[in-house]
């Protein structure tokens, strides 16, 4: 099951993610990146530590 981003303004641009699958585009449904759950875990405590910058709305 896919999950999409609450940040998504209109719901159509936007990160997906399903549980146990990984990452993908909306836009593009049938590709998606595999992730494990450590790496998941990796990426939101990477996330939430601003590692990437700050989050910007473009």
């Amino acid at each position: 099951m896919w999950r999409k981003s609450s940040y998504s303004p209109d719901g159509n641009n936007c990160v997906e993610i399903g549980a146990g699958v990984g990452v993908r585009d909306s836009k593009s449904p049938s590709a998606h990146l595999p992730l494990s759950p450590l790496s998941w875990e990796a990426f939101l405590a990477s996330a939430k530590s601003d590692y990437f910058g700050p989050f910007q709305n473009a």
